[in-house]
């Protein structure tokens, strides 16, 4: 078995990720081949296994980095560019809906249909701590407009949970209809954002 420097295995995980990303998005998971994965990285479709244990932990991994990616500038937009809860739920929802409507992957992920798959693969333990995992990176700044006065008596975790409900939204554009999801949206977006502040008002 061929022996790889550690730059090389950087370089080849990467070629990976980033073909597993472009292949994932055009064919899903189960479409793509593993050959059709290793040849553009130039390496034998047996090697694959050297870097990762199934296609479906390339796609975790792709799913990672792509989140790692997006979530730095969204919060940076939202919750860390004001100290107003109501403005703050506002940027954010705009912008992780911006983000699932217009990013091929996501989309994929969110709107048509992965993402029910993979997560219901999971134990109950598991959606869990996934749950809990997305609502980490919102939770601390409604504590804190919370311990503020700013949120009234609702629970904090309460709170972080409808909003990472409202982003489902995008779950349901065909249900909603081509013609009103747009305003659907933005309305519901404002009615999340002032309904969850307004007992601090």
């Amino acid at each position: 078995m061929r022996g790889f420097s550690d730059a090389e295995r950087d370089r080849i995980r990467d070629g990976l990720v980033e073909t597993g990303r472009e292949l994932f998005t055009q064919y899903g998971v189960q479409k793509t081949t593993i050959a059709e994965l290793t040849d553009p990285v130039g390496i034998a479709p047996s090697t694959f296994y050297q870097f990762f244990d199934t296609k479906d932990d390339l796609y975790a991994e792709v799913l990672e980095r792509e989140s790692d990616e997006i979530v730095g500038p969204l919060m940076a937009n939202s919750f860390e560019s004001t100290d107003d809860p109501e403005t703050a739920i506002r940027r954010f929802l705009r912008s992780i809906l911006d983000e699932i409507e217009t990013n091929p992957l996501m989309r994929q992920v969110l709107v048509d249909g992965t993402a029910h798959e993979y997560v219901t693969r999971g134990t109950e333990g598991e959606r869990r701590a996934e749950r809990d995992e997305e609502l980490a990176f919102i939770l601390p700044y409604v504590e804190r407009w919370h311990e503020q006065g700013e949120l009234g008596d609702t629970d904090p975790k309460v709170v972080a949970s409808v909003i990472r409900a409202a982003t489902f939204i995008t779950l349901h554009q065909d249900d909603i209809g081509e013609d009103l999801y747009p305003d659907t949206r933005n309305r519901m977006i404002d009615a999340v954002a002032a309904g969850l502040t307004e007992s601090s008002r």
